[in-house]
């Protein structure tokens, strides 16, 4: 029991760090691993959703007194997000865990290959402003409600390869990301429920504990080199999810 709920409180920690320094997968980590260890794919989303409302609550607020915000791009996200977010989570609730893992894990590995894409090649030079952020947004929510993940690596890789001024698209991202969360986790609570008390707590816990150190992280490790990191472990989670349902 305590080494489980330690090794949630590792996970939060470690997937808040990596967020905290590059503004992405945290979700993407954290449903990696509750996939790994057996754990449905709805009650995965539901569990990180709900703890991902704290972490992004507090992400939005320090982004918002820091002035990273573009109010306009946050609605523009978020409202989209927000019904994108509620679709997902209420079609991964209607479908059998069993049948969704085998498709959940291969939308994390082609994740985790996207990752690895956008480490590689950087953001273009006088790219022209964003565009189709209201789309953007409903995929981020859709997507990120169904595999537990990726609404940063989706919207925010996007706007910045679009050619975003990357503080107030990082910034406005995050604030946003707490209305399409809270969005997700009330679909979580009023169809599945939510249950997995410890497991919130834990990644919450982590979560809380890693915000403050992940800006010293940015100091030390370069950007590129962590989104390597977290590429290759998505990868290999969610190819061993693969396997597993496959077998």
């Amino acid at each position: 029991m305590w080494e489980e709920f330690l090794l949630f409180i590792a996970v939060g920690l470690a997937a808040q760090m990596v967020d905290g320094a590059i503004g992405m997968a945290y979700g993407v980590i954290s449903t990696s691993v509750l996939l790994s260890v057996g754990i449905p794919p709805a009650t995965a989303s539901a569990a990180v959703h709900a703890a991902e409302t704290f972490t992004t609550g507090a992400s939005g607020l320090a982004h918002w007194r820091l002035g990273n915000i573009d109010r306009g791009l946050i609605w523009r996200l978020a409202v989209p997000g927000m019904v994108g977010g509620a679709i997902g989570a209420y079609l991964l609730t209607a479908i059998p865990g069993e049948a969704i893992r085998p498709y959940v894990s291969a939308y994390l590995f082609l994740l985790g290959l996207f990752i690895l894409w956008k480490a590689v090649n950087p953001r273009p030079v006088g790219a022209p402003p964003p565009s189709r952020v209201a789309p953007l947004g409903f995929a981020g929510g859709l997507l990120d409600s169904i595999g537990g993940g990726g609404w940063g690596p989706i919207v925010t890789s996007t706007l910045l390869g679009q050619g975003a001024t990357p503080r107030y698209a990082i910034g406005s991202v995050n604030l946003a990301e707490f209305f399409v969360t809270l969005t997700i986790s009330a679909t979580f609570l009023f169809t599945i429920g939510l249950t997995l008390w410890p497991i919130i707590a834990g990644l919450v816990i982590g979560g809380v504990l890693a915000a403050p150190f992940a800006a010293l992280v940015t100091k030390h490790l370069p950007a590129k080199v962590l989104m390597v990191l977290v590429g290759c472990v998505v990868v290999a989670l969610s190819t061993r999810g693969l396997l597993k349902a496959l077998a």
